[in-house]
């Protein structure tokens, strides 16, 4: 699962057309959809098709999270450490779908970034929104093309390049594939909850060769590293009791990846839990229900939203007893003025039941500050 802060704006009246319709996309995307979600049925996923957008489903996205040094790519003493995430969003409006104006806002495309600078122990992130069309913000059904405005996300081949300019930072990277595609859940048919209609086609593209530049406050680092992408599209994720999740998605120093996540009910406990765990040598395993343990160990409170997060964790899988630990406290992302949720997503590091570091990646926490809609 990538977990996201997919749509969880308050219901607003649409609007169409012209500088009203813009200024209200926002809204759009807490429309609640008058079609009722179904089972996915199960399918092969086929690429390069399927790295593309399926327009026809509800949400989507596409989202790489990683780490990457500036000086030494081994992280030795001298270099600089950095996380990066970026994610494309595509939402289908279906109140819309049936409208003949060109200013129908059919699909709606959001966009966030962010890097986390470790040693200067700061958050830096962006978002933007648009309707597709125009020009503006298109996403390819035919292999992975995303655009909005000047951030593009594409793929070629073996390779994926992302060019995300923001204001006081930015992203040029490539990702180079070194291991073959992670179907999660079912051979690609992942589960997200008690009823069979929360459900997701998703797949992963762990251990991404990357090398490119981060620009930080106007300085500009060529950087090397490792990355994770996850691409998901659904009718329906939560279900009505399901507050939000925990989610990690670990990119280990021997080659191997892991995922593991929870949603969480309003008291709470586990609604429902899964992920896997492939080694360095290829070999699967899928988790099933119950097999993940989320338990917290240490919290930090935002000071800006006063939503509490827990930033270190063990996490029980039947691959090892983990800890996740955050790189930084404070990697809290406010996108009120896009998807319009606040969540907690960061470079953590991954530790082994012998307290060994043996992996990082990222982390996110979603339903904190306030329940997650979708």
């Amino acid at each position: 699962m990538r977990p996201l802060p997919l749509f969880g704006l308050p219901r607003r009246r649409l609007l169409l057309g012209g500088a009203t319709g813009l200024a209200s996309l926002a809204g759009l995307a807490g429309l609640t959809s008058p079609n009722e979600a179904h089972a996915l049925p199960a399918k092969a996923l086929v690429f390069p098709r399927d790295r593309g957008a399926h327009p026809g489903f509800r949400t989507e996205w596409w989202y790489i999270t990683g780490y990457a040094t500036a000086g030494t790519a081994d992280g030795a003493a001298g270099s600089r450490l950095f996380g990066f995430q970026l994610t494309f969003f595509r939402s289908r409006v279906d109140e819309t779908q049936d409208m003949s104006s060109k200013f129908a806002a059919r699909q709606l495309i959001f966009a966030h970034a962010a890097i986390t600078d470790v040693q200067g122990n700061k958050l830096w992130h962006d978002q933007r929104i648009a309707r597709e069309g125009f020009g503006i913000a298109a996403a390819s059904e035919q292999d992975m093309a995303v655009k909005l405005r000047d951030w593009s996300l594409t793929a070629e081949g073996t390779r994926y390049s992302a060019d995300l300019p923001a204001g006081d930072f930015g992203l040029k990277l490539q990702f180079d594939e070194t291991q073959g595609v992670l179907l999660q859940g079912n051979k690609g048919l992942s589960r997200k909850g008690p009823d069979e209609k929360q459900a997701s086609y998703y797949y992963s593209q762990p251990q991404l060769a990357t090398r490119g530049s981060l620009q930080v406050e106007g300085k500009n680092f060529a950087v090397t590293g490792t990355a994770w992408l996850d691409h998901e599209w659904s009718e329906e994720i939560l279900h009505p009791d399901a507050m939000g999740w925990d989610w990690i998605g670990m990119n280990l120093l021997d080659g191997s990846a892991l995922t593991a996540f929870r949603l969480r009910a309003r008291d709470g406990s586990t609604l429902w839990d899964g992920g896997s765990f492939r080694s360095a040598k290829g070999g699967l395993y899928t988790f099933s229900r119950g097999e993940v343990i989320f338990k917290p160990v240490r919290h930090w409170k935002s000071p800006l939203t006063q939503a509490t997060y827990p930033v270190e964790w063990i996490v029980r899988t039947p691959a090892d007893f983990y800890t996740v630990r955050a790189v930084i406290d404070n990697q809290e992302l406010d996108s009120r003025q896009s998807t319009g949720a606040i969540y907690w997503e960061g470079l953590s590091e991954l530790i082994d039941s012998n307290g060994k570091r043996v992996g990082m990646g990222y982390l996110e926490m979603t339903g904190y500050a306030q329940r997650l809609k979708i």
